[in-house]
């Protein structure tokens, strides 16, 4: 990426750490970076990672090996990936405000045969501030430089990605008008991020009571209780594959009291995190 494409100061932060620290073998980010207001037009550029790109502002095109030029907007991402050429940048005399990953790891490729196929596809996931709450958070764990948090940096990322792919797959009109969906949606990509039910309502317009009357409703759960049996799945799945410690499995799913984490996890799944993952409950 260059350093010097926009009038304004940018943000560029590379991974420092060197890679056999990482828990995480099989996903990392090499380097993350904001662009505001970037001015610089790119022709034949190349890439040696994968790079997922989501434009938070402005408007211009991206194209793959000379091909029909697509048109980006507000809310589109993109992909980069070796052996192809792009041409990308705003349309001239204007600009873009650009938010780009760097990544590498063999879990790549499985997304390329599931879930993130056609990669030199552009999207349009649009704009929701829970886009940049966790777009901030990756960018803080990946100042720290600490092996455990670049994990975690990683998984969130893995998360927007999936949530942004989702988000721009056609609805028909009656799933995109249906706000439970939309609520239920929310809550399951923020389970690596401590619980704000306050932030929840804001995000879609309803009391705390009616949230908590929403979710005992379809879940048959209360409100936290839900969040926590969403949190302790996650666990469970990081748990059996990934080499973070318990604690920083905590972390990664919000939790600040390791304690209390072992004792929500006992509870729901009958042992503590330690004995699940040594017998492969």
């Amino acid at each position: 990426m260059d350093y010097t494409i926009s009038s304004d100061p940018i943000r560029i932060i590379d991974r420092t750490t060197d890679k056999s620290k990482l828990s995480i073998k099989s996903l990392s980010i090499v380097s993350v970076g904001h662009l505001p207001n970037r001015t610089l037009f790119r022709s034949d550029a190349v890439f040696q990672h994968y790079a997922a790109v989501y434009i938070a502002g402005g408007s211009g095109t991206y194209r793959i090996h000379g091909q029909e030029k697509q048109s980006v907007r507000k809310g589109s991402f993109f992909i980069f990936f070796p052996d192809a050429t792009f041409d990308y940048g705003p349309d001239p005399n204007a600009t873009w405000d650009e938010f780009y990953f760097t990544l590498e790891g063999s879990r790549i490729q499985e997304w390329l045969t599931t879930w993130l196929t056609e990669p030199g596809k552009l999207r349009q996931a649009g704009v929701d501030d829970a886009y940049d709450s966790k777009m901030e958070r990756i960018f803080m764990l990946m100042e720290s430089g600490n092996p455990a948090n670049l994990d975690r940096a990683a998984l969130l990322l893995e998360s927007l990605l999936y949530e942004w792919m989702l988000n721009s797959q056609p609805q028909s009109p009656s799933a995109a008008a249906d706000p439970v969906a939309r609520l239920m949606d929310d809550l399951s990509s923020s389970i690596h991020q401590p619980f704000d039910a306050a932030r929840v309502c804001e995000r879609h317009h309803i009391s705390m009571s009616t949230l908590r009357r929403i979710i005992h409703k379809y879940t048959g759960h209360s409100l936290h209780e839900y969040v926590h049996r969403l949190k302790i799945a996650e666990a469970k799945n990081m748990l059996l594959n990934t080499h973070q410690s318990v604690k920083d499995t905590a972390l990664s799913l919000g939790f600040k009291d390791v304690f209390y984490f072992s004792r929500l996890f006992k509870k729901y799944v009958g042992v503590s995190p330690q004995h699940f993952r040594n017998h492969v409950y």
